[in-house]
């Protein structure tokens, strides 16, 4: 009983010694590693967590050498960064590059599938960032930390009220008829179509072969938008407009 007591104590010194410096340590290693985790902070912080977890919970495991250890990898970590910083051909090859994964409105699947993005990935973040049509962007790029940055067609583009004293246009919603070669009919009754239409229509554009298709949508106006497998194909399909 003792024993456990005294090992409950340890714990608990630990706990109170060590969260702190953890946190002084993050803050020493900058809000670049707090907010944007990449590959190499990623890591870092990894490794934090594991040698924290370990010498909390472990009361035989000597509290110093995790003190130093801790110390130690923040030095490191903003010496890597600031390496980083002063050498570019470094900092590429110690994190990922920026991939542009929508262009002119279309998927580009070569890229989707060297990052390892779904598209239903690229949908929810297109959804954080308001945007609800993919017909609507001209570029998104994800970045090295994951994140997505989208550039609106212009004409997409909200007006500023205090500029033009006119309320702000509002964009219809698209949804995932085709999601790499499989039809949705689900989402075809939800704006009141069917498959036959969705196959007349895409021949009409000469795919005859649903399978050929990556990604296609459809909104309230009955837009058809088109992204092929084939990245040199994509650009050469307009939208249906009904």
């Amino acid at each position: 009983m003792l024993d456990l007591m005294k090992d409950l104590l340890i714990v608990s010194g630990r706990i109170i010694t060590i969260i702190p410096l953890l946190f002084f340590m993050t803050l020493f290693m900058g809000k670049r590693a707090i907010a944007e985790l990449p590959v190499f902070d990623f890591l870092i912080v990894i490794i934090l967590g594991a040698l924290v977890g370990a010498d909390i919970a472990d009361p035989e495991i000597n509290h110093i050498p995790t003190a130093y250890a801790i110390i130690a990898i923040a030095l490191f970590q903003r010496i890597v960064a600031n390496w980083k910083i002063s050498n570019r051909k470094i900092g590429r090859l110690l994190t990922f590059e920026p991939t542009v994964v929508i262009q002119d409105g279309k998927f580009i699947h070569k890229n989707l599938k060297q990052i390892r993005y779904s598209i239903d990935n690229i949908l929810q973040l297109l959804r954080e960032k308001d945007v609800f049509d993919i017909s609507e962007v001209e570029t998104a790029v994800v970045e090295p930390s994951g994140g997505l940055s989208v550039l609106k067609k212009p004409e997409k583009q909200n007006i500023k009220v205090e500029d033009m004293y006119i309320a702000t246009p509002t964009s219809s919603i698209s949804f995932p008829v085709i999601v790499e070669g499989k039809i949705y009919p689900e989402v075809l009754k939800e704006v009141h179509l069917n498959e036959p239409w969705l196959i007349q229509h895409l021949a009409d554009q000469g795919i005859d072969n649903v399978e050929e298709i990556f990604f296609a949508s459809i909104n309230r106006k009955l837009e058809l938008h088109i992204s092929l497998r084939n990245d040199k194909d994509n650009t050469s399909i307009p939208p249906i407009l009904h």
